[in-house]
């Protein structure tokens, strides 16, 4: 159909897709165009990452290479893929430990939940909310066994480290880690914090 003479045009600028009546569902994620880098669904609604900062990019590499060498056989880390929680719910951890056998793909774009075995989320100025409260929850009802949340303070990285607690369905802090972190569970991990410092607050005298 000719559309007609005195129709405008559309405004400049990227055109947003209007949310259907109760919202988008996680299916509509590998779907939708024009969606920004790692965007996330939230409570059918979706989350555009801010600008990565240094801490952020360092911390997810050191975490993602760390882990991806000391899991034991059957276990695999990947960083910034989401992961299905339920219809209108497929956020993305910064980085995971999955079942090796949930990678089917290299075209692959997210986890079933039940696959998932360790979330770790950095936290941003725009997302402290969403990792200290949101998400926690989420993943908990989900089931996922360890939640690890990592902070940047005064440009050191802190670690704070929970697990499931299966009587309450809920997380439970086992530990805040300061330069060096040391657990067993959900397998050894003995990671230097210290290297996720800029360079030049690590040539600094102490």
């Amino acid at each position: 159909m000719r559309a007609p003479l005195n129709a405008e045009p559309p405004p400049p600028g990227p055109q947003w897709a209007v949310p259907p009546e109760g919202g988008w569902t996680a299916d509509d994620l590998d779907t939708l165009p024009n969606l920004p880098p790692h965007t996330e669904l939230i409570d059918s609604s979706l989350v555009f990452a801010c600008p990565q900062t240094v801490f952020h990019s360092r911390a997810v590499s050191l975490f993602s290479r760390h882990l991806l060498s000391s899991a034991p056989p059957g276990l695999e880390s990947v960083a910034r893929l989401t992961i299905d929680i339920d219809r209108s719910n497929r956020p993305e951890p910064d980085v995971v430990v999955v079942r090796a056998d949930a990678v089917e793909s290299p075209q692959q774009t997210r986890f079933p939940a039940e696959h998932v075995l360790l979330a770790i989320e950095v936290v941003s100025d725009d997302s402290v909310t969403r990792d200290r409260e949101t998400k926690p929850v989420k993943y908990a009802r989900a089931k996922i066994p360890h939640y690890w949340r990592v902070e940047n303070q005064d440009g050191r990285a802190v670690v704070y480290v929970f697990e499931l607690e299966p009587a309450t369905g809920a997380y439970t802090s086992t530990g805040i880690f300061h330069d060096r972190m040391k657990v067993s569970s959900p397998f050894p991990v003995d990671l230097d914090l210290t290297a996720i410092v800029s360079r030049r607050r690590a040539a600094d005298p102490q």
